[in-house]
């Protein structure tokens, strides 16, 4: 059984259509995120999820159920906002209980599940605070054991990373994952962060401007995008299109190139490159360099060489040094279905 069906789905604001005919399926106990620029309508869908919106047209399955009208407080779906929206004036344990208290859980009960909770998100002696007492990624956890404590079929997780700062939010991303292994449940996450998405999702569901350009795994949407939105949304790339994708390939189809799949170097000998070209621009990444080279026939690529610790500020190319380019057969993907 699919955890959420999407047929034919349309949420209109008057002229304004924020989601354009849509079709989704969610497996149940899947990681799926819902990733896209704002106002491409991802949030919509989460709270059509949820219950907080309808849709203009379509039906909404929720394990096999239909529920395009059902109210949230109906359905088997529990959500986390990225403002956490806990109760300020009641402790841990109380915001994560707050749930079953209002179901008439008996308290002995209620009190045994609040302390599985505080030990599943590792937070065993933080009940008796309140959250301002938190840090940012301690009441992130407080949101998701309370969401959880109801033991939903569906959570639904609304950017609840995005207050975060990054070195917390890289944290948190293998918390997250590692949390939803462990509780087995179905996680649709939204985003519009591509590293965010790629790192958690068993499968992504891009969105552009209401309508879906492509669902599938990460490595899919990475490394084979079927439009040239995907392609340059998900990661840097080199889009070669046209007559600067004859001067290359030999050939006019739209083709991608990611940047860390190319090689360079300065030295030509007993080696066949690809394309030669002049720095253009040097960039220092940390983990990578980045280099912007001018290839001729007004094309520039992107390549990231990978720091690998043996290049000190003065070995690295400095703009104006002709470098040579290669890469293998298999770094191009043509990108099905594009013009001529």
């Amino acid at each position: 059984m699919s955890a959420v069906t999407f047929q034919s789905v349309s949420r209109r604001y008057g002229d304004v259509v924020a989601v354009n005919n849509i079709d989704i399926e969610i497996n149940e106990g899947e990681f799926f995120t819902l990733l896209g620029p704002s106002g491409s309508g991802k949030t919509t869908c989460l709270r059509m999820m949820a219950g907080f919106e309808f849709p203009s047209s379509g039906i909404i399955k929720i394990l096999g159920e239909e529920c395009s009208k059902t109210p949230p407080y109906d359905r088997s779906v529990n959500t986390v906002f990225q403002d956490y929206a806990l109760f300020p004036h009641l402790s841990i344990r109380e915001n994560i209980g707050y749930g079953l208290m209002v179901a008439g859980i008996p308290n002995q009960e209620r009190q045994s599940r609040i302390n599985e909770m505080l030990e599943m998100i590792h937070l065993p002696d933080v009940g008796g605070r309140k959250p301002s007492q938190l840090s940012g990624g301690q009441r992130q956890r407080v949101a998701i054991a309370r969401a959880l404590i109801n033991k939903p079929k569906l959570l639904l997780l609304d950017e609840p990373l995005g207050a975060l700062d990054l070195k917390l939010r890289e944290q948190m991303q293998i918390e997250l994952k590692k949390l939803q292994r462990q509780v087995g449940i179905t996680f649709v996450f939204v985003t519009h962060d591509q590293q965010e998405a790629l790192s958690m999702s068993d499968r992504i569901c891009i969105f552009n401007q209401g309508n879906i350009e492509q669902i599938g795994s990460p490595d899919d949407v990475y490394d084979r995008p079927e439009t040239e939105f995907v392609a340059s949304f998900v990661g840097s790339v080199n889009l070669l299109k046209g007559e600067q994708a004859n001067s290359i390939l030999n050939d006019r189809d739209t083709a991608i190139l990611r940047p860390e799949r190319i090689t360079i170097s300065s030295d030509k000998q007993d080696r066949t490159s690809k394309i030669s070209g002049v720095i253009m621009e040097q960039e220092y990444l940390g983990p990578y360099i980045r280099y912007l080279v001018d290839v001729g026939n007004d094309l520039t690529l992107t390549v990231n060489q990978a720091n690998l610790g043996h290049l000190s500020a003065d070995q690295r190319y400095s703009r104006g040094t002709t470098v040579h380019l290669d890469w293998a057969d298999d770094a191009i993907h043509r990108i099905k279905g594009t013009p001529l």
